[in-house]
């Protein structure tokens, strides 16, 4: 019974004696805590060994976390914009003893959420509710980002990047946008439709200029010497018909005379 005794006293001794262990992953660092004081240095990764009666080791992320907020965002002309906001965030390894000193284990409550609630409200008032509605929304989300910046600076906070997820207009401000942008879609269509028949305008006249430049020209190449030309070419090609008939001619365009009347020489070529 004394030999039970005496080990299991060995065994409390050993045990108050040898030290705990417990395994820091990748993307986390581990601060140690001895009788209730955080020391300077973490423990990037890899097992660290700990007196669990005196000491406790904190493990923290310092990989980036996505803080999800949805919130109501007054704009300008005083409206309240329902809107859901990704902000994406680390932890400074480096800093970690010191924000769990400073702040504690619940910093994104403590510090992220009231420094992201105070940067965007002052930020969307700035702008009207449709601007945060269209190519407007990437100059509020920097802007947000960099007034949390200012205010998380020396924090031991890394802040990534702030989106604007979705954006949920009043029912009249989101009627009142689609209307605005249909009419523009019809102004669009309206203008390219005047474009269309202006071109096909365009087309018309180039086309009846030409016609009438070829007219011009035909008309100043038919001299009295072109006409008496084309005259004796009409006589020389009647010679040739072995018809008979009467070719009648003031000595510049011959008429030839069948036996159904007169038939201009144009039409005497046809019937040859």
């Amino acid at each position: 019974m004394k030999n039970l005794i005496n080990f299991f006293a060995l065994a409390l001794v050993l045990s108050l004696l040898l030290p705990s262990c417990t395994i820091v992953r990748e993307g986390e660092v581990g601060v140690k805590r001895t009788l209730g004081k955080y020391q300077e240095k973490s423990i990037d990764r890899g097992v660290a060994f700990f007196n669990p009666f005196i000491t406790s080791i904190q493990k923290v992320s310092t990989q980036t976390e996505n803080l999800e907020v949805e919130l109501n965002l007054p704009s300008k002309e005083g409206l309240n914009i329902r809107a859901e906001i990704s902000i994406l965030y680390s932890l400074d390894g480096s800093q970690a003893a010191e924000v769990l000193r400073q702040i504690g284990i619940n910093y994104e409550r403590s510090v992220i959420l009231p420094v992201f609630r105070s940067a965007v409200a002052d930020v969307s008032a700035r702008y009207f509710a449709k601007d945060m509605h269209t190519g407007q929304r990437a100059v509020i989300e920097q802007a947000i980002r960099d007034q949390m910046l200012t205010n998380l600076k020396d924090r031991g906070i890394n802040l990534e990047t702030v989106l604007v997820k979705s954006i949920q207009l009043p029912i009249n401000l989101a009627r009142s946008i689609e209307e605005k942008l249909e009419a523009e879609q019809q102004a669009l269509r309206m203008e390219f439709v005047l474009q269309q028949a202006k071109q096909e305008a365009d087309q018309q006249r180039i086309k009846a200029e030409g016609t009438r430049d070829a007219q011009l020209i035909i008309a100043e190449g038919l001299t009295p010497e072109i006409l008496r030309f084309k005259s004796i070419e009409a006589f020389l090609e009647l010679a040739k018909s072995p018809n008979a008939k009467i070719i009648i001619s003031d000595g510049d365009l011959p008429v030839m005379m069948n036996d159904d009347g007169v038939v201009p020489t144009s039409s005497a070529k046809k019937k040859k």
